[in-house]
């Protein structure tokens, strides 16, 4: 995704397809052991530390988050602008595009983007540490909660999915929760087009059933 060793001369797009397939290999990964229910594996993925040798040259740390799969891409920008597509973000269509022929329904994706999104969140270690949630772009304007969130109003089922976030009980979303109705957070948008984390997790019922 980044400029090799001994490259000298190079533009800052050349490498964004390694940028998009990683991404989107990485969002597949995430959202076929959700949707298998393989949570633990999952969490893996997202409490893994990921050795990135070439931050070393800007004083920065080599061990980072999953979040450096999420990189911006100046190409699709110049696309947009030079064909004058006016798309919100040319790399949501593309995953969506492509997700029609992968057997995966898009609802996977999207809810596996949105848990990658909240995790991040929940343990960000600055601007550059936050995952971009790209396709929640086509969440629509009366979205219910995804799948395992609404599942999880079950304690057994909350119990199996706490781990994708590393908290122990639905009080732990609280505090970024307030924090974005305070203002304090800015949310991902796309023009007027957004989303409601709480709406989504389904805060209010999590973990209140047997």
């Amino acid at each position: 995704m980044f400029r090799p060793e001994g490259i000298t001369t190079y533009q800052e797009w050349d490498f964004d397809n390694f940028k998009f397939i990683i991404h989107e290999l990485f969002l597949y990964a995430v959202a076929i052991l959700i949707k298998l229910e393989r949570f633990q594996q999952a969490a893996m993925l997202l409490s893994q530390r990921y050795y990135v040798p070439g931050n070393s040259d800007y004083g920065c740390n080599v061990m980072v988050s999953f979040t450096i799969f999420s990189q911006y891409m100046e190409s699709l920008r110049c696309r947009n602008s030079r064909l004058n597509l006016r798309h919100l973000s040319l790399r949501a269509n593309l995953l969506k595009e492509r997700c029609q022929t992968t057997g995966i329904d898009f609802r996977y994706l999207m809810q596996a983007d949105f848990v990658l999104f909240i995790r991040a969140e929940l343990y960000s270690e600055g601007l550059s540490d936050r995952w971009w949630p790209e396709i929640l772009l086509y969440i629509g304007h009366f979205p219910g909660p995804f799948e395992i969130f609404a599942r999880a109003e079950s304690k057994r089922y909350f119990e199996k999915i706490k781990c994708l976030f590393e908290i122990d009980s639905p009080n732990d979303f609280k505090q970024l929760l307030e924090e974005y109705k305070q203002r304090k957070r800015e949310l991902p948008r796309w023009e007027f087009n957004s989303f409601v984390p709480a709406q989504l997790l389904n805060i209010e019922k999590l973990a209140t059933k047997p």
